[in-house]
């Protein structure tokens, strides 16, 4: 049997302002350390040894792991840190406020960009979510479902999108169904499997 917890990271300066944040390297708001200490003394209570633990290359997402670590009395455990699991990167739209680009656009398209499974933001980088996944996804089951697959337990803090991509995955969600899906931040995901890989319990820790 193996365990997997997903984290989104805290509440960053720009989820505060309302903007778009996508690959911007923004910092943890004080409620999103604090949301992440409150995950990480949650993850405490559940007794769980992490083996070892994944981030993005995004400092929002690092921070969170660090202070969740902390938290465990574990801040030695490996660490692998890689692009493919930053948020979708949302081109144009970055850094914009989401209601004045909703103001500029209408409500209707930027919803379109927002939540359409396939449909990309403006701008040469503008990431749709199928465009997300088709990064996420292979480098999830190349790296750690072959950590879950040894028995280990595995730690993930990362982004909305990026973690979308992976419960879409693990839970069997259609393209529809994962447009309704939102990962809250500092909110522990626990997956239990099974030694053929297979899903057997899924919970959240609520702080």
């Amino acid at each position: 049997m193996s365990t997997l917890v997903l984290v989104r990271h805290g509440q960053s300066q720009w989820n505060l302002e309302n903007r778009f944040t996508g690959w911007v390297d923004v910092p943890l708001t004080v409620l999103g350390r604090e949301e992440a200490h409150r995950a990480g003394r949650a993850l405490a209570r559940t007794g769980l040894k992490f083996t070892n633990a994944y981030t993005s290359e995004l400092v929002r997402a690092q921070d969170t792991l660090a202070i969740i670590l902390e938290e465990l009395g574990r801040p030695d455990i490996p660490i692998t840190r890689d692009v493919a699991l930053n948020e979708r990167h949302y081109g144009d739209l970055q850094g914009l406020n989401k209601a004045e680009t909703a103001e500029k656009y209408g409500a209707e398209q930027v919803h379109i960009w927002r939540r359409s499974y396939d449909v990309p933001p403006p701008g040469a980088d503008g990431e749709s979510l199928e465009m997300t996944a088709a990064r996420t996804l292979p480098y999830f089951d190349e790296h750690i479902r072959a950590d879950l697959a040894a028995g280990n337990t595995v730690l993930v803090a990362a982004h909305g999108n990026s973690l979308r991509s992976i419960v879409m995955a693990l839970d069997g969600l259609t393209h529809k169904q994962v447009l309704e899906l939102n990962i809250a931040t500092g909110v522990p995901i626990v997956y239990e499997f099974d030694e053929s890989g297979k899903v057997t319990s899924k919970k959240t820790l609520e702080p």
